[in-house]
Order: C-alpha cells, then sequence, then structure tokens
C-alpha cells in the first residue's frame, strides 16, 4: 500500500558534536518521502526519501550557510539528499533494521538505521496513518565532509559521527475511485 510521509507531523534531525564538548542538534526543513509498504510483514516493504539540503536548520545562519557551503553538504552541486531502501528485517516486536542507500554529496553508501513501528491509526478525518520511530550513525567523512580544524587543547572543531534522529508519520494514499 502506498503512503506519504505528512511533513507537518514528521521531523528529520541530527546532532554532531562540536568541540569534543557539545552536541549541536539540526533538522531539515523540507523532505518528501513515500513507503511502500506491506502492512501483513514489513520485511516486504520500501522507503524513499529526499531531503532539500537547502532546509538545513541548526537555529544559528552562519553555520548554516557554512553546512550549504562546499565544505560540507556543496548544496549548490547536490542539492538533494535521497535514501532508498534495500531490505527492511525484523529485529523483535515492532522493532526493525532498516538497510539502504544513502546519497550525499554524489556520494552513495550503505546505510543500517533501526526503526520502531507505532502501527496504523485512523485518524479523525478518516484517514489512515502509521509512523516509525527512526536512528541511525553516519560517519560525514564518508560522503565527502572532511572540513575540520585542530583545537588547541586537542582534539577537533567538529566530530565525524552523526546520528540520525527521524520521527516519521505517513499517510495512507486511498486509491481514486473510478467513475464508470
Amino acid at each position: 500500500m502506498p503512503w506519504q510521509i505528512d511533513s507537518s507531523h514528521s521531523h528529520i534531525g541530527f546532532s554532531v558534536k562540536h568541540m569534543m564538548i557539545a552536541t549541536v542538534r539540526g533538522e531539515f526543513k523540507k523532505y518528501t518521502g513515500s513507503l511502500d509498504l506491506d502492512t501483513q510483514d514489513l520485511t516486504r516493504s520500501r522507503i524513499s526519501g529526499e531531503i532539500d539540503v537547502t532546509s538545513i536548520d541548526t537555529r544559528e545562519g552562519q553555520r548554516d550557510d557554512h553546512l550549504r557551503s562546499g565544505d560540507f553538504f556543496d548544496a549548490g552541486n547536490h542539492p538533494t539528499i535521497r535514501f532508498q531502501s534495500t531490505r527492511i528485517e525484523r529485529v523483535e516486536g515492532d522493532e526493525y533494521r532498516v538497510v539502504g542507500d544513502l546519497s550525499i554529496r554524489g556520494v552513495t553508501k550503505e546505510v543500517v538505521l533501526d526503526a520502531e513501528y507505532a502501527g496504523i491509526h485512523k485518524d479523525p478525518w478518516g484517514g489512515t496513518r502509521t509512523g516509525f520511530t527512526v536512528s541511525g550513525t553516519v560517519n560525514r567523512k564518508d560522503f565527502g565532509m572532511s572540513f575540520n580544524a585542530a583545537l588547541e587543547t586537542g582534539g577537533v572543531l567538529v566530530g565525524d559521527k552523526v546520528k540520525l534522529e527521524l520521527e516519521i508519520e505517513a499517510v495512507l494514499q486511498e486509491a481514486p475511485v473510478a467513475v464508470v
């Protein structure tokens, strides 16, 4: 069954260490995604999504501009982050492992994400919704984002590990009724 991500009830976030002492959080404000769910066996489902890199928001304009630059996402040449699942594995209960191809800056790498399924629910307007909490970690250097600065006291300005934090709510796309 086809589902579309409801971006007004979802969140695509990340966090990374700054100066090895603090965690900076950010999010992407513009994204789309679709899920082709087999609700009887989620392991036979497919997930895809696209993120508009220019929509990055860390609540600090200068930092966001730097993240859009060639030092990091290079949004002028690579305006979109893409994800396409390649397989989904059930771990236990409502916990799954989603394996897929993540493309950032023209580099595609396989990533493994942990997902918790929240079930299917009817909304007050007659629609059908589902949800997932998704997390994972990627190394930004794997995607060509190697900018950094050494600190006087040792260590570096920006951590390599980026934690991904997604809250996904999707709406079932009802098939149009054929008029005969």
